[in-house]
């Protein structure tokens, strides 16, 4: 028997531990690491499962169950790599992949999951077997990459709250009947969104998270006509979201029934219309992030810098102004000097945040920039929708979205994560 060469077992290696992982870490190969070796990094992540598999496995023998899961999972995979995911794990038929090179590779490739799902189905179509369908989940975040175990067992993985969201929204997609959502923060991470068939899907609580988060449908890959009726009715659709969470369910209702009209196979649509009418026959409403337009100052905010702590609890301040002055004069025409003054402080805040960074040698600082010229971009759209739309509940929704939504998500995530390498190089000057 010919004895592995170290290039054989490490060629053998790499299919169970990819060499984009060791790569991320530095490492020539899996000889190289060690336990406790790790890397913090933006990333997207994904999670993919798929529906009803308990349904479609019991027709099967164990063995035709595995050659099935194979089967599946072997036709993902090359629309993975081609926009550089690196698969983490499989866990039976479901998939986590990280993509460190960017959200848009990383819905590119869903994209591309999708698309080569549809190819699937029509082979096994013609062999007289059910369709599969699959839902997928995307979320951005800063990320622990590395190894963990103990000495005997090591397993590459990566730690952080974003793939625990990323895994949550994947298991909205069941709820919500759709097959690919997006966080907000994979949303504002996009270097071009408009290039993407996108719609605001809604704001919910996600276990473990006190802020709502905001979730996205991405629909480019459903059948054309689907997709395209649904492209038609995107700001039909965004308007009667808006005024449900307003409370004004009889206008949302018939907003809803409008998308329906155009495209009766919009599940999302479906399930608005159906909490307008159980709202209006029961006055429940499942609202679960309602806009509220507020952002509260509080400890659980403060990041520990005094200087940043006192322009976040300003800031938060213009905002409720800004927010306070459009609700009581439902007049959106007055708010030009307010929100120009808001905008003032944000790039004085920006400006503070950008240069104690630089001071203190902040190695996220990039990503901590691109975020603020993002908000700017969105600040800057909404002050031309200001101008030229008049619908009042629409507008305010968007300003919860854009402006209260963002401010506090990126205070208390990326800010608090500021705060924290800067006390620990306060903390190591010692």
């Amino acid at each position: 028997m010919k004895i592995p060469s170290v290039d054989d077992i490490v060629s053998a290696y790499s299919r169970f531990v990819p060499h984009q992982f060791f790569q991320l870490l530095g490492k020539e190969s899996v000889t190289e690491v060690i336990l406790g070796d790790g890397l913090e990094k933006k990333m997207t992540i994904l999670f993919s499962d798929m529906r009803d598999f308990t349904a479609l496995s019991e027709s099967m023998t164990p063995r035709e169950n595995f050659s099935f899961i194979n089967s599946y999972l072997e036709r993902m995979e090359p629309a993975i790599s081609s926009y550089h995911g690196v698969i983490d794990k499989y866990i039976g038929d479901a998939i986590m992949v990280l993509f460190p090179t960017g959200a848009d590779d990383a819905l590119d490739g869903a994209l591309g999951m999708l698309n080569c799902l549809a190819g699937y189905n029509e082979e096994r179509k013609t062999q007289g077997h059910p369709p599969v369908a699959i839902g997928i989940g995307l979320n951005t975040g800063l990320m622990m990459l590395g190894t963990i175990g103990g000495r005997n067992r090591m397993a590459s993985t990566v730690i952080s709250d974003a793939v625990n969201l990323a895994s949550r929204v994947e298991t909205m997609t069941k709820t919500y009947g759709v097959n690919l959502f997006i966080t907000e923060h994979t949303y504002y991470s996009l270097k071009s969104a408009a290039k993407y068939s996108i719609r605001f899907a809604d704001r919910v609580r996600v276990k473990g998270k006190e802020q709502p988060q905001s979730v996205y449908e991405v629909f480019d890959a459903d059948p054309p006509e689907m997709r395209a009726a649904k492209f038609k009715t995107v700001r039909v659709f965004e308007r009667g979201v808006a005024y449900y969470y307003f409370k004004e369910v009889s206008d949302a209702l018939d907003l809803f029934r409008q998308c329906l009209d155009e495209c009766p196979d919009d599940r999302l649509a479906r399930v608005y219309a159906d909490r307008c009418e159980q709202f209006l026959s029961t006055g429940i409403h499942e609202g679960t992030g309602e806009a509220d337009l507020t952002v509260q100052w509080g400890p659980n905010i403060e990041i520990g810098h005094t200087k940043i702590d006192e322009q976040h609890r300003e800031l938060f301040a213009r905002v409720n102004e800004f927010t306070d002055a459009i609700r009581k004069d439902r007049d959106f025409s007055h708010a030009g000097p307010i929100i120009d003054f808001l905008d003032e402080y944000v790039q004085l805040h920006f400006k503070t945040e950008e240069s104690i960074m630089e001071m203190n040698g902040y190695p996220f600082m990039d990503v901590q920039k691109a975020q603020h010229r993002l908000f700017f971009r969105h600040l800057t759209s909404l002050k031309r929708e200001m101008q030229e739309n008049t619908d009042w509940y629409f507008l305010l929704f968007k300003i919860q979205l854009l402006v209260v939504d963002w401010l506090v998500h990126h205070t208390c995530k990326a800010d608090r994560h500021l705060g924290k390498f800067l006390r620990l190089e306060k903390a190591t000057d010692r």
